[in-house]
């Protein structure tokens, strides 16, 4: 990470000669804690979406419908929800370090498991255990981040953690193709080696995670005693809107619920791309190996995109502007993949899509944080995730349904794109609610 990327000009009017000390705490607590918690983060999310790579065979070889599929695909989501807020109130009881270690060795078990489907009521129920496992990471990580780096600093840091995400696609879509080829290696099939080399890595972070991080500053073995003493100096003096800091207070509170309502539609965009992507390639006639490279495309785009547009984020201050205006922007480019009869044109809207639903996920957690503290924050952030993770069993379901009922995948496609311009209209309301925004 460039040493100007946590080094910002932000305003430091109290102790402003010791702002070199921040400088170099921060820039610590990002290569101490950011590469290992977004490495996590890229095995998160290929263990929920390389299903969509294993369906290229698998769906065949255990008899799932493109209805059943979707279903499955989402299910994660109901176990991921129903156990979100416990999870993190659990994170919040027993320590993040703890906790976050617990979820990725759960997981990839979990995932790993997936190997051993044999038909449709097997996989639900291990995409819901799966699910289950993994409940109260993201929003664990936002809280355990909002200890660590102040609220000029977050969208730039969560832009880096939430790399993992096209990172993901860009290492999975290839890795997925090539272990497909493993069938009949060892007396597999291809896409249950998928799930096995894919899923046990998370097991060795989730170690890492338990021996590296630590939950609080004052316990940051890697700063100095000058450097502790300035960055807790630096997180206790940020001004903060009204903090919520009961758990209940936070659930009633009208922005809570706003911001729940506009997560689930950019989520239901971002799974509902990621879990059909293969094999809307695949309906264009591509190999397994094409398929894997093209799937590439759209996130390499949003790897370069999310930055960029976080940079100009934390420099205008202006987030819900811009969470706004990348909801619009995945609507439009839903809109244009869905018009088109060609594969260029449809790749260009799905990697204007990709860029601006990965883009508004890092905008969108910076949010909540403005005015959640404490317990309120640990519960508060995960009853939004859960509810608005959601749309990550919708979207899945809605395309595979739509393209049961129809024949093909543009009234699904659509349908996303109508949804997350709802989000951004959703999302222009923010300001009433969350002001000097």
């Amino acid at each position: 990470m460039h040493s100007e990327s946590l080094a910002m000009d932000a305003q430091s009017a109290e102790r402003p000669g010791n702002m070199a000390i921040r400088q170099r705490a921060l820039r610590k607590n990002a290569w101490r804690l950011l590469p290992l918690l977004t490495l996590a983060f890229v095995f998160n999310y290929i263990d929920r979406t390389s299903v969509g790579f294993a369906a290229l065979t698998m769906n065949q070889d255990i008899g799932l419908t493109p209805a059943q599929f979707g279903w499955g695909a989402g299910v994660l989501f109901a176990g991921y929800c129903l156990c979100e807020i416990p999870s993190n109130l659990a994170l919040y009881k027993y320590g993040a370090r703890r906790w976050l270690a617990r979820i990725m060795i759960t997981w990839g078990l979990a995932s790993a498991a997936t190997a051993l489907v044999q038909g449709p009521t097997s996989f639900y129920i291990l995409r819901l255990l799966l699910g289950v496992a993994e409940a109260g990471f993201f929003p664990g990580v936002t809280f355990f981040l909002a200890c660590w780096f102040p609220a000029q600093y977050r969208v730039r840091v969560l832009a880096f953690f939430m790399l993992g995400v096209p990172l993901s696609s860009i290492l999975g879509g290839p890795m997925s193709a090539l272990l497909l080829q493993m069938e009949g290696l060892g007396g597999l099939h291809g896409w249950q080696w998928m799930f096995l080399v894919q899923g046990l890595p998370a097991v060795a972070i989730g170690f890492a995670v338990f021996a590296l991080l630590r939950d609080d500053p004052k316990d940051a073995y890697w700063l100095t005693q000058e450097e502790r003493t300035e960055l807790i100096h630096m997180l206790e003096s940020e001004p903060r809107q009204k903090p919520k800091k009961a758990l209940f207070s936070a659930l009633k509170d009208g922005r809570v619920l706003l911001l729940a309502a506009v997560q689930f539609g950019f989520i239901l965009g971002s799974y509902g791309i990621g879990i059909w992507l293969p094999l809307i390639l695949k309906g264009h006639g591509f190999s397994l190996v094409n398929v894997g490279l093209l799937s590439t495309i759209p996130y390499i785009a949003a790897v370069i995109g999310m930055l960029i547009w976080a940079r100009a984020v934390d420099r205008s201050g202006k987030r819900v502007f811009h969470l706004v205006a990348s909801c619009l922007a995945g609507g439009l480019g839903l809109a244009l993949s869905g018009l088109s009869n060609g594969i260029v044109l449809e790749l260009v809207g799905l990697s204007l899509a990709v860029v601006a639903v990965s883009s508004a996920r890092a905008i969108f957690w910076t949010i909540p944080t403005r005015f959640l503290t404490g317990i309120a924050a640990a519960g508060g952030l995960a009853f939004i995730n859960s509810i608005g993770t959601l749309g990550g069993f919708a979207g899945p379901y809605l395309v595979g349904l739509l393209k049961q009922t129809t024949g093909t995948f543009s009234a699904g496609i659509w349908a996303m794109a109508a949804i997350l311009c709802l989000s951004a209209a959703l999302a222009s309301a923010l300001p009433i609610l969350v002001r000097r925004d």
